[in-house]
């Protein structure tokens, strides 16, 4: 896969993010098993719990189109440094992920850019697999 081209998606998506409250805006694009990609840019709420990441609104986008596996995601945030996916965010990507080794694509630009696998900053997570393991036993 070109990550360029899913960078380059993910920071189009963050220039539509709506963040008044935080002006820290966010993208993500997701690359899907059927090698669709999907975006999404984070979404504020004056409530704040009612806000949404970007990288759960491309993944959500994703699962109501039907394709509910994903096996990357970029993610542009700060310009400057490299944004992280939140905790929620993580455990949201686990759920619908391949597997544990897929790629997180970490940009702040469409050259400046690092690549993480999920398991590194996830590790140990609680997954459906591991419900089904525990149903199985």
């Amino acid at each position: 896969m070109d990550y360029e081209r899913l960078i380059k998606e993910a920071i189009e998506a963050r220039n539509r993010a709506y963040a008044p409250y935080s002006n820290f805006y966010v993208g993500a694009a997701v690359l899907t098993q059927d090698g669709k990609i999907y975006t999404g840019c984070n979404i504020e709420n004056a409530s704040y719990g009612a806000t949404n990441c970007a990288e759960r609104t491309a993944i959500f986008k994703a699962v109501s189109e039907g394709s509910k596996t994903v096996t990357a995601v970029a993610i542009v945030g700060d310009l400057n440094s490299f944004t992280y996916p939140c905790g929620i965010c993580r455990q949201v990507i686990v759920e619908f992920a391949l597997d544990e080794n897929i790629d997180i694509i970490l940009a702040k630009n469409e050259k400046e850019y690092i690549i993480v696998k999920l398991k590194e900053i996830l590790p140990g997570a609680f997954t459906k697999r591991d419900l089904d393991k525990e149903k199985r036993d």
